[in-house]
């Protein structure tokens, strides 16, 4: 457990697997003991659920009360900038200059952020999002103009899914912009609507020939598990395919029917499609690992939260494995993964390594261990900011570099997913007839989320998060 004592040092190593226990199991004298000793460092007050109550909704008192949140919650607390809010910088630039710039062992914080209260509730709630819902592959052509830009994934019930937008189509304009332009300027937030009614011209060279398509944005419901099926190996052995897109509680229905149905057809090899799964729910990917491994791994750690030293004696938590009667309980699984798949989406390959033989195929990983406790800060305005590290049942974490892949295998967006012929999913069913990696190799790139955070946040179409619920 995190020394609660250190009170200026809220990243103290690790503890060991066995020295850790979910919080509610803790021994209520140790617990008050460590409470009177975070009473006495300043901190550790308040609850996970709490808002960021500001006295008004004005500039100055929200980032006072921002400071203040950040001083006993913020995972780098204790060696990040703490700015005067008092001077003139707006929210945005004065929560910018909260942010940890790094040190030898971590990296900058490139992933703490807000949004519209709305539209997180919309989201992670209602399991919809408002706009036109077409994402492109813009960071694999990142400072090449002279190469094309393709549509990569399309929401099936949003606008440009109902208008027939495809994965495959090229886009060579947006609202008349050039695809060249927009490459240039690594900038694809027209993809980002900001109200219901905004509109977007496509100009896209499909398989038809050349076609412009108007979307309308509007709040649709998501897919969040667009694709399952039992597709067969070349040795014509089945196995389940699954596509979870994002990690939130409307793909828990769809998920457990799906293994149903692969337990019905006597599946024994399982591929996990997370190549553009941002993240989301912590109990979602733990659901979803519980349903590939089993009764081996039922009741053991999933995964462990571990917070500052200020919050860790109350606040630091495990989750354990489910028992579902759907489980396949394999011995081995395939994800498909690449520099979209972050956040709980990682969480989800991390907590399954310890039991299951993860084989990873695609491209390296986003590269975020680390979550967030959503904030409302009662003014329309949600803040999610770094509160915790995410470890598995061996103590394993900290990969920001990404989870490497198994096999390094290219996408070829004219295949459409799940199709056996997709690289990445054809060399996931190749290595399970036992011919190794195959499939064109995937090149080094620099790390996507990094480049694109201010400018084009979520118009790629994930959201990196960890929430734990």
């Amino acid at each position: 457990m995190h020394s609660v004592s250190t009170c200026l040092n809220p990243l103290a190593e690790r503890p060991s697997a066995h020295e850790r226990a979910p919080r509610q199991s803790r021994p209520v004298l140790a617990l008050a003991t460590a409470l009177a000793l975070l009473a006495g460092c300043g901190g550790g007050g308040g609850d996970p659920g709490d808002p960021i109550v500001s006295l008004t909704c004005q500039p100055n008192s929200r980032k006072a009360a921002l400071r203040d949140y950040f001083d006993d919650w913020y995972f780098w607390y204790a060696i990040s900038p703490r700015p005067d809010p008092w001077g003139g910088a707006s929210l945005d630039e004065y929560f910018k200059a909260l942010l940890f710039t790094g040190n030898a062992t971590f990296p900058a914080d490139r992933w703490s952020y807000f949004e519209s209260t709305e539209s997180f509730n919309r989201f992670y709630g209602d399991g919809q999002a408002l706009g036109y819902g077409v994402a492109v592959a813009g960071v694999e052509v990142v400072g090449r103009p002279d190469l094309p830009l393709h549509v990569r994934h399309v929401e099936p019930q949003s606008p440009a899914g109902v208008a027939g937008v495809v994965r495959g189509d090229q886009v060579l304009a947006l609202n008349g912009r050039p695809a060249s332009e927009l490459i240039s300027a690594n900038d694809f937030s027209l993809l980002t609507a900001e109200r219901s009614g905004q509109t977007l011209a496509l100009l896209l060279q499909g398989t038809g020939g050349q076609r412009t398509v108007t979307l309308a944005a509007a709040v649709y419901r998501l897919s969040p598990v667009p694709r399952s099926a039992v597709v067969y190996t070349p040795g014509g052995r089945p196995v389940g395919y699954l596509m979870v897109k994002d990690m939130i509680t409307q793909a828990i229905t769809p998920a457990t029917e799906a293994f149903s149905r692969f337990r019905a057809a006597g599946v024994r090899e399982l591929v996990v499609d997370l190549r553009y799964n941002g993240g989301g729910l912590v109990s979602v990917g733990r659901d979803l690992a519980s349903l590939v491994a089993g009764v081996r791994a039922v009741g053991a750690t999933y995964s462990s939260l571990l917070y500052n030293n200020r919050q860790a004696a109350q606040w630091n938590t495990s989750y354990a494995f489910t028992r579902s009667a759907d489980a396949l309980g394999l011995a081995r699984v395939y994800l498909l993964v690449g520099s979209r798949t972050c956040s709980a989406s990682e969480q989800l390959a991390n907590g399954l390594r310890p039991y299951v033989d993860v084989v990873l195929v695609g491209d390296a990983t986003c590269g975020k261990p680390v979550g967030f406790l959503p904030k409302d800060d009662t003014c329309g305005t949600t803040y999610n900011v770094v509160n915790f590290e995410s470890v598995n049942a061996r103590n394993e974490g900290r990969y920001f570099d990404g989870l490497q892949p198994t096999c390094a295998v290219a996408e070829d967006w004219h295949q459409p997913l799940g199709a056996p012929a997709e690289p990445l999913l054809a060399a996931a069913l190749a290595h399970a007839d036992g011919q190794g990696c195959a499939g064109p190799a995937a090149a080094a790139r620099p790390r996507p989320l990094a480049l694109q955070r201010e400018r084009a946040r979520w118009s790629e179409g994930e959201r990196p998060v960890m929430i734990p619920r």
